[in-house]
């Protein structure tokens, strides 16, 4: 087994953009070719767009695009400038009368961190999407969907750490399989193989960390409006050969990942969504591959925090630990 970059999965195309100074953006994944996808939402809360598709029992058999973004619901918008641009390329379903690109997104709430009233909109999901065709540029930390995201939350803001985006993906033989999370949890985040953790919520004096759940049982008190800044999304992606059902179930297996990294997590403040696609034509094991999706998705949560910066007023990982924690499968 062994690490890969994410680019080197399978034909898929990522772009990224952000408004640092809004602390929002937006990630694109592009299939020109079309990709089967699956969904699975466990948090609470979802802001999503066109999950539906990806329901086994419809008839898009494919889709052309994933999008990943700040905003909350607001943010939804941006997939139009995703659409607008694959039309205008030729991708898309030809309906007869028009090419329809088909575009599942799934957003963060990060209104709570930068100025509220900017979200991703169409011009940012364009460009984005033109980056992703024209020049790939994902990389981890405050960057794309990652931009606003924060961790630790159920305090309030005075105590989360700043989080961001993160990405790992490995190969088996011919097998290849990745994963990109938007880490933005209402819980804390935990070394998957230790049980340590390393991001979350802040002490009284912000110098260290404290546990969310045993500060929930401690204090046992009912938080109103806990859903202002949470979720977290992610995409799994592989070159193995499998339907939408296959893909659905994979990414069931893959919140495996979040469970071992995230606590609390699926919670009714979060919208907690994940994405398989797959591109590609090797045989695998649905088994195998659900547990390796959760095995990357676990280590790409490590890898958002681990690679994110303090900003906004918000410190990072690295700011209480000063040597980066990069793990390895």
């Amino acid at each position: 087994m062994h690490e890969i970059n994410v680019s080197d999965v399978c034909p898929v195309c990522i772009g990224q953009t952000e408004n640092i100074e809004a602390a929002t953006g937006c990630t694109v994944f592009i299939a020109p070719e079309g990709m089967c996808a699956g969904l699975d939402v466990r948090g609470g809360g979802p802001a999503s767009r066109e999950s539906q598709l990806l329901n086994p029992l419809m008839a898009a058999r494919q889709i052309h695009a994933v999008v990943l973004a700040g905003g909350s619901a607001y943010g939804l918008g941006a997939a139009n400038g995703v659409m607008q641009y694959l039309e205008e390329h030729g991708i898309g379903y030809d309906t007869g009368y028009a090419l329809v690109p088909l575009v599942a997104q799934s957003d963060i709430y990060d209104l709570s961190v930068g100025d509220p009233s900017v979200r991703p909109d169409a011009a940012m999901g364009y460009e984005a999407a033109r980056l992703a065709m024209e020049a790939p540029n994902y990389q981890d930390g405050n960057y794309g969907a990652g931009c606003g995201a924060t961790v630790g939350k159920y305090a309030g803001m005075d105590f989360c750490m700043k989080s961001g985006i993160g990405s790992y993906a490995i190969r088996i033989g011919e097998l290849k399989i990745g994963a990109t999370v938007v880490v933005n949890a209402l819980g804390d985040i935990y070394d998957w193989r230790t049980g340590t953790q390393i991001a979350g919520m802040l002490n009284e004096d912000r110098t260290g960390l404290r546990s969310t759940s045993e500060f929930m049982r401690v204090s046992s008190a009912v938080i109103e409006k806990k859903f202002t800044g949470n979720t977290t999304i992610g995409v799994v992606f592989t070159n193995a050969r499998f339907d939408k059902a296959q893909l659905c179930k994979i990414s069931g297996m893959a919140h495996d990942g979040y469970a071992r990294s995230i606590n609390p997590v699926h919670t009714s403040a979060d919208g907690d969504s994940i994405y398989s696609i797959s591109i590609g034509n090797i045989e695998a094991d649905q088994d195998l591959v659900g547990m390796l999706a959760a095995e990357v998705v676990s280590e790409a949560i490590t890898r958002a925090v681990a690679n994110t910066d303090g900003a906004y007023g918000y410190p990072a990982m690295r700011d209480l630990h000063p040597v980066p924690l990069i793990t390895s499968l």
